[in-house]
């Protein structure tokens, strides 16, 4: 049976990949940001240490997984391990201090951890590298 939908969201339905691609290039930017906040102190704060446990190397991952799904490229497999390496993050650096995402002031990581999910399974949407 087929099921008939209305011209309005015939066209939403039409542009779902685009506005995916969208959010795919949001994310993955404002993630990298993080990032270069924490190797080069762009736009604010000071860098790490080179090396400097766990900071340095969180920088480089948020660099190069954002920059992977920024593009388009790889999406799923950087999606998956942004969304592993915030559900860490979180666990790690923000639950011992309180359960509650509010009060321990780890939002951020949670929301990531989510959307990066939601990529791994929706794909990367419209202007991808790899449509896969």
């Amino acid at each position: 049976m087929a099921t008939s939908y209305t011209p309005t969201e015939d066209r939403v339905r039409a542009a779902a990949p685009v506005a995916l691609g969208v959010f795919r290039i949001t994310v993955a930017l404002l993630f990298m940001m993080h990032g270069t906040a924490k190797l080069f102190g762009w736009p604010d704060g000071s860098p790490a240490v080179l090396a400097a446990w766990p900071q340095w190397w969180a920088g480089i991952l948020e660099v190069v997984l954002g920059g992977l799904i920024a593009v388009g490229l790889c999406t799923r497999s950087a999606a998956f391990l942004a969304s592993g390496m915030m559900a860490v993050a979180y666990f790690w650096m923000h639950f011992p201090a309180s359960l509650w995402p509010k009060v321990n002031g780890g939002e951020p990581a949670v929301l990531y951890c989510f959307v990066f999910l939601l990529l791994v399974f929706a794909g990367p949407g419209a202007f991808a590298v790899a449509r896969r």
